[in-house]
């Protein structure tokens, strides 16, 4: 790459940053009517263009087969008239959601006699750099527009047609709207060159999400210079106590697995304590079987079930594949000690009857979400009522778990006095 590219990379997107900036401070003002107005447009749009959308996306589609983008890839690259009408039924659906721009709380006079509390605002520009799934451009758009942040959007390569297609839609929307055009903006170059100035920009970037695979996400985290609400790892627990309910740790514990495979949320150790092992463990491994899931045990879950050695790197990966490592446990405490050393801080759940023992896990167990007798795979947003996420995070500043509408934004204080001055 020449230095002139580089230099013209450069100030393409100080420029763009620029525009965001100024895009963000009409949004922080805008009404709640206004945002939902532009979001009701863009669904519109998206019906009226979708033989376009789809022509666009075809062209993604070809170029991938060409490159040898595998089957699941395209997969999730493509764009139909049903992913179209999903995207338009999305937008909607987030127009109906509370908007918390503006909301005060937590107001209580101080003995000064000044009145103090908390409102809810954007956090201003938010950089989202996602590989391949051309929704995500609208998702994206939609949930930074309600919470009032500009949207600064890299997509992947493989998605560079779909996504400015998608791009051209919101412009037209937003335009209709009364709302700046570069409230939502695309890069529109495929050259990596553009993500290393988009993450060091923090007069013009204010939060950056990541979205793919841990690559991606460790590559961004080591470089950025702007915050990142991110997770690297989804290494998913869920331990079935010595007071479990068996039917109820059969049910959750083949779900938690079986779902879905390829998602954050699902489980990749299953943990059972030691006099429960022997009753539970032969008929929930018969289940996996039949599903195809490869099984990885430790020495005692082997002496019960035949499969394969668990190594110590077992316990350290996330699979994403139906493959399961399970790990027989003295007890709650040695659960815990387990998820404490492997897990990534994402989701993790206890299987008890025991509420005391229940209590303990929730305490103890520091993942962004703690679950008892339920599914890793509700560590959704959708499935916590937040409408959508963005992402998930497993951070402990500022946003973790979930990243829905709230997760966009911060507080700041608000005083109200009467000519209170401070003696």
């Amino acid at each position: 790459m020449t230095n002139e590219t580089i230099q013209d990379i450069k100030v393409y997107m100080q420029t763009l940053g620029q525009q965001a900036r100024q895009a963000s401070r009409q949004l922080a003002t805008a009404s709640t009517a206004q945002k939902n107005a532009a979001l009701e447009q863009i669904a519109v749009t998206l019906q009226e263009k979708m033989a376009w959308l789809i022509a666009e996306n075809a062209k993604d589609l070809a170029q991938g087969e060409a490159n040898g983008l595998d089957a699941a890839m395209l997969d999730r690259l493509s764009l139909t008239e049903q992913g179209v009408a999903a995207m338009a039924e999305g937008l909607r659906q987030i127009a109906t959601l509370k908007d918390p721009i503006g909301q005060i709380s937590e107001m209580s006079y101080m003995p000064s006699g000044i009145e103090v509390g908390k409102m809810r605002v954007p956090l201003g520009v938010v950089g989202i750099i996602y590989e391949s799934r051309p929704n995500v451009t609208i998702d994206a758009a939609a949930l930074c527009l309600k919470s009032g942040n500009a949207a600064l959007l890299r997509g992947g390569s493989e998605a560079a047609h779909s996504n400015r297609a998608l791009a051209a839609c919101i412009q037209i929307a937003l335009k209709q709207s009364g709302l700046m055009q570069q409230a939502v903006q695309v890069v529109e170059t495929t050259d990596r060159a553009a993500v290393g100035e988009m993450i060091t920009m923090p007069d013009y970037v204010d939060v950056i999400i990541p979205r793919g695979g841990k690559g991606l996400i460790e590559r961004i985290s080591q470089s950025a210079r702007v915050p990142v609400i991110k997770h690297l790892d989804g290494i998913c627990h869920v331990y079935i106590d010595s007071e479990a309910d068996a039917e109820k740790a059969v049910k959750v514990a083949f779900n938690a697995k079986t779902h879905r495979y390829g998602v954050c949320n699902a489980m990749e150790t299953l943990l059972i304590a030691e006099s429960r092992a022997a009753e539970i463990l032969p008929g929930l491994v018969e289940l996996y079987q039949q599903k195809g899931v490869a099984l990885r045990g430790c020495a005692q879950t082997r002496a019960i079930v035949a499969m394969d050695e668990a190594t110590d790197a077992d316990w350290a990966t996330e699979y994403l594949a139906p493959i399961l490592s399970i790990k027989v446990v003295a007890d709650v405490q040695e659960a815990m000690a387990h998820i404490a050393q492997y897990s990534s801080g994402h989701t993790e759940s206890i299987i008890t009857e025991n509420i005391t023992t229940a209590r303990q896990f929730l305490a103890q167990v520091d993942s962004s979400s703690v679950m008892v007798n339920a599914s890793t795979r509700f560590a959704d947003g959708f499935e916590y009522g937040l409408g959508a996420e963005i992402g998930i995070s497993t951070d402990k500043f500022h946003a973790r778990g979930p990243v829905g509408l709230e997760g966009l934004t911060s507080q700041k204080y608000i005083v109200f006095g009467n000519g209170h001055i401070r003696e």
